[in-house]
Formats: C-alpha cells, sequence, structure tokens
C-alpha cells in the first residue's frame, strides 16, 4: 500500500521525528525541496525523500554532508 502524503502528514512527521520545523506550505511531490529550519536557527532546503529516509534532518552547519565516495 503506497502512503499519500500531504502537507499535514509530513509537517507531523517533522513534528515528531527531529528538531527541525517545516517552513513550507504546500508539498507537490518527492523531488521538490521543502524549507526547513534546523534547531539551531538556520533555514535548510531537502526533498523529503532525504529527510525521511536518509536521517538528513538538520543543517549542513549541525550535521555536515558526508563526503562523497
Amino acid at each position: 500500500m503506497n502512503k499519500r502524503w500531504s502537507i499535514g502528514k509530513i509537517n507531523d512527521f517533522v513534528e515528531k521525528n527531529s528538531d527541525s520545523k517545516l517552513l513550507s506550505t504546500e508539498f507537490k511531490g518527492f523531488s521538490q525541496k521543502l524549507l526547513f529550519q534546523c534547531s539551531c536557527g538556520n533555514d535548510f532546503e531537502k526533498t523529503f525523500t532525504k529527510f525521511k529516509n536518509n536521517h538528513q534532518r538538520k543543517c549542513d552547519v549541525c550535521q555536515p554532508p558526508k563526503a562523497s565516495r
């Protein structure tokens, strides 16, 4: 079964699973970058897939990008 994600469901997921806040107000698809605010106050953009599946739930200052292989 495929779960349908709405902006409300995404906001609930963000609140329950991270210290970040969702600033975006609409969701058009999984390739769209959403705007988040980190617990340190910095704003950052990630796709919901990266936020959810790759645990990239903080800004690049708090959680630096991993070095590429």
